[in-house]
């Protein structure tokens, strides 16, 4: 595993955003943005030359980019909006007439940009992450200016040449990079995991205590806000499968079987399935820790508010543990469906939801039951393709987001049933072997919709 310590916000992790997809839609936007800047500080003379930006798509940006919404996100990108304030709205309407072009300023000019130059491109490209995408800025046939950029996953973006900054540049009282390193310190420190996690944040970020519980709150609100959206809308989803929406029905049959013992799972599915099907139809959610799996979350902090009355401090303490497991996954693996299938994504969603429910049924962390918890999570989910049926983050990616949930309560009762010091593998053992099995797993079951339940299409 990589020795170096984590220095990833809590906010970081969990970003507001547009959906379907956090690598397709929040990535490529933020990353066009950022382009959009870089050409504002450009000499004059080379603004002046500039007449076309082209953006060129490798990888599953290429393959599944369409039905993601790629081309809507980095449009709006150059234009200058923020994944945060952008009207979901406004985004889907972007691109439906492939003639239109949108303006994107370059010093006291503007270059149009339109579908015309946006490249799927299909050929192989060396490059050392799946998510790969070139914007240029040119004049005729010669390249200005070029920036190659990568999204790795959760709405996080790297660009070719960016110098890296290394841990040891980055202060955090308590740093650690493994579970075990994450334990040594509460035991040297004799801190809980709230008082860890909170010292940390409040260095990375220079939030106040009442700063970060305040965003806390607020990503909490976005979260459910997509739950409450998601149980009132009905119709049909965005794009060619025409998927009907389930969760108002599930919530409906949930209400009628109050008494039921069957209606608790109903209202969790219900819950996660409503802000899948947001996310899905390209509103707004939050990543947690991706687009793709922003129903797990939501779903089960919807229910422990709901269902457990847990108040706000619980709330946010499961949070940050399940934050914790987040960043343990992305610093020792990888949270994109690109690089490590579905397990990136659900089964890291899943963990952190189980280590959120852990955290929340206990007056003081004890980080023995979370690691169990997010370990067991992780280690049934083990292998799980990304192959999404015509591009979009519909099938099976709704449905896996309940399943995903559910599997994280179980692993939650399992770590918290007096047998947690009995298990016999690691989180950090886990996440090594998820590593490992996402570099063995074929690209076709990795968000390219080239094999598996993708191509069941043709029989729907």
């Amino acid at each position: 595993m990589d020795t170096s310590f984590i220095t990833t916000s809590v906010f970081d992790l969990f970003k507001v955003g547009p959906g379907p997809s956090s690598s397709h839609t929040i990535g490529p936007m933020k990353a066009a943005f950022d382009f959009r800047q870089r050409l504002a500080n450009l000499p004059v003379e080379q603004q002046q030359q500039a007449d076309a930006i082209h953006i060129f798509l490798y990888g599953s940006l290429s393959a599944t980019g369409k039905g993601h919404g790629t081309d809507r996100a980095i449009v709006a990108g150059l234009m200058g909006w923020q994944p945060e304030t952008t009207d979901p709205n406004a985004l889907l309407k972007l691109l439906r007439d492939p003639t239109t072009t949108y303006p994107v300023p370059v010093g006291d000019r503007t270059i149009n940009v339109g579908s015309h130059q946006i490249h799927f491109e299909r050929k192989r490209y060396d490059s050392p992450y799946a998510n790969t995408m070139v914007l240029k800025l040119t004049s005729s046939e010669a390249t200005l200016v070029e920036e190659e950029y990568y999204s790795i996953g959760g709405g996080f973006i790297i660009r070719k040449g960016e110098p890296e900054v290394h841990a040891d540049q980055q202060t955090v009282p308590y740093p650690y990079g493994t579970m075990a390193a994450l334990k040594q310190q509460l035991t040297d420190h004799n801190l809980t995991l709230d008082e860890l996690l909170m010292a940390n944040e409040m260095a990375l970020t220079g939030r106040s205590r009442a700063e970060v519980n305040g965003r806390l709150d607020q990503i909490l609100d976005f979260m459910h806000k997509a739950v409450r959206r998601g149980l009132k809308h009905k119709g049909t989803l965005p794009g060619s499968i025409k998927l009907s929406r389930k969760a108002p029905i599930l919530f409906q049959q949930a209400k009628e079987m109050s008494q039921s013992t069957d209606s608790f799972l109903i209202f969790l599915n219900a819950y996660c399935l409503a802000a899948s099907e947001e996310n899905a139809a390209g509103g707004i959610v939050v990543t947690a820790p991706t687009s793709g799996a922003s129903g797990v979350i939501p779903g089960l902090t919807y229910l422990a508010k709901h269902h457990f009355h847990y108040d706000r401090a619980t709330l946010r303490s499961g949070m940050l543990a399940a934050a914790a497991i987040g960043f343990l996954v992305k610093h020792n693996a990888s949270i994109s469906g690109a690089e490590m299938g579905c397990m990136g994504e659900v089964g890291t969603a899943s963990a952190m939801g189980a280590a959120f429910l852990t955290r929340c049924v206990q007056n003081q962390a004890t980080i023995g039951p979370i690691e169990a918890a997010a370990e067991i999570a992780i280690e049934h989910h083990l292998g799980m393709t990304c192959d999404p049926i015509g591009g979009y983050v519909q099938i099976p990616c709704i449905e896996r987001n309940a399943m995903g949930a559910v599997k994280a309560y179980n692993a939650f009762l399992l770590a918290t049933s007096g047998a947690a010091s009995f298990q016999k593998i690691s989180l950090d053992a886990v996440i090594k072997v998820m590593k490992a099995t996402g570099r063995d797993m074929s690209t076709k079951y990795k968000e390219t919709s080239e094999a598996g339940l993708a191509l069941s299409a043709t029989e729907c």
